[in-house]
């Protein structure tokens, strides 16, 4: 049994989080009755709530910025924090989205009737009360939101320090709308408190929690994984590839991995690594094309004979998310060198093939194996919103569950539903 605090005392973190999960999953059995035009009709008004809240939320944005700054943030740490007009109105507008897509909840997966007559089908429902643990990314707080509520399940978002102020404005706005169109407020709560303990609260929260989203650095991520004794979804590393076929288009190829790695450096899709095919005739334009760019290269031997300005890479390079302009290169043999170089350093997030080779592409997409592969196409795709579902809670790169970006249909569970005549067993 949790300890109690002495009268007069701060809440403890445990019971804070105790109390937090029961409401949310009373919320959770409310929003379940709630049909899919209910839930549709509730986001929208979320979403028209967050675009009349912008000068609020940016006013409590542009603190969370100043702070950070102050603080020495990383620059894709600050570029993850920064909020303007048009990325708000991108978080509103994903919002909508969510609310437009269809409602797994209540789809039939299978079905089939038994010989002695009984009927079977598996039935997709919600899987509760999700915790989401999430750094310097204030648009988590209205993405997770939405795809908790859209799937049926209630939402208990602790967001860091860095975006304090940003969190609760969106969050105060969101609640807003839901509350309007009859969702209760419990069903997306944001916890009070910065301190860490609480944290640890959540991740050892079994049976009041049933899964915890982590959304951060490799730090928070690996406590998460390490300490949780709930479900985990997560991905640890963005250790993205991008490989240069010998049969590459060179005009692709250079567009493709200028995409990939200076889009944005910050998110966990941009490419980390480099792979030249030796055979491939234009690997001095494509590096020199990245330098001029601004970005740092770090290549083996043969990378770096391409380019003067293409410094030695060291040996834990290749397994490192660099979230800057900063990218390894090397040189690789064939397909199979390529195919043997991911095996060892991919984190299993998204990895990427340049070629006009149909068959070397299914090559492969088929033999990687990693939550989300590509043939021809930036992995700064890698991304819910791209992928047509709205928006993500997370990338999952582990194999059981819900693997790549996860919405809505990741975030349901299903049970067994038997209908018999008064079959009975002999």
């Amino acid at each position: 049994m949790t300890a109690q605090p002495a009268p007069g005392l701060p809440q403890s973190p445990e019971s804070l989080i105790a109390g937090m999960a029961a409401a949310g999953r009373a919320a959770q059995r409310m929003l379940a009755r709630l049909d899919a035009p209910a839930k549709a009709r509730a986001l929208h008004a979320a979403a028209a709530a967050l675009r009349a809240a912008e000068a609020e939320i940016l006013t409590a944005n542009a603190r969370d910025v100043a702070a950070g700054e102050a603080s020495g943030l990383t620059g894709a740490m600050l570029d993850r924090l920064r909020l303007d007009p048009a990325r708000l109105a991108g978080i509103a507008d994903a919002v909508d989205q969510v609310a437009d897509l269809a409602d797994p909840v209540g789809s039939v997966i299978d079905s089939s009737r038994r010989p002695n007559g009984m009927e079977l089908s598996r039935v997709r429902i919600p899987i509760g009360l999700i915790g989401i643990i999430f750094e310097s990314r204030p648009n988590v707080t209205a993405d997770a939101a939405a795809l908790c509520v859209r799937s049926g399940n209630a939402a208990l978002l602790r967001g860091g320090s860095e975006a304090v102020h940003s969190n609760r404005a969106i969050h105060a706005a969101m609640v807003s709308g839901l509350e309007r169109e009859g969702v209760p407020a419990a069903a997306v709560q944001l916890v009070p408190t910065q301190d860490r303990a609480a944290v640890g609260a959540m991740l050892t929260a079994a049976g009041q929690i049933d899964m915890i989203v982590p959304r951060g650095g490799k730090s928070l991520v690996a406590r998460v994984q390490a300490d949780a004794r709930v479900p985990v979804l997560a991905h640890l590393d963005g250790i993205c590839h991008t490989y240069v076929h010998d049969a590459a288009d060179p005009a692709k190829a250079q567009g493709i991995a200028l995409n990939a790695k200076m889009r944005r450096t910050g998110i966990c899709g941009a490419m980390e690594t480099l792979l030249l095919d030796a055979q491939f005739p234009a690997s001095q334009a494509v590096v020199g094309a990245l330098l001029d760019a601004g970005c740092e290269l770090r290549g083996d031997a043969r990378a770096a004979a391409l380019d003067l300005r293409i410094l030695p890479a060291a040996a834990n390079d290749w397994d490192t998310e660099y979230l800057d302009a900063i990218l390894s290169v090397a040189v690789v043999d064939g397909l199979d060198g390529a195919l043997d170089h991911i095996a060892r350093h991919s984190s299993h997030h998204t990895d990427v093939i340049v070629s006009e080779d149909a068959a070397a592409c299914e090559r492969f997409l088929t033999e990687v194996d990693s939550a989300i592969v590509m043939a021809n196409a930036s992995s700064q795709f890698a991304d819910g919103g791209e992928f047509g579902l709205g928006a993500e809670i997370g990338i999952a790169t582990g194999r059981l569950h819900a693997r790549g970006p996860v919405a809505l249909e990741g975030l349901t569970t299903y049970k067994w539903q038997v209908r018999g005549t008064g079959q009975t067993r002999p």
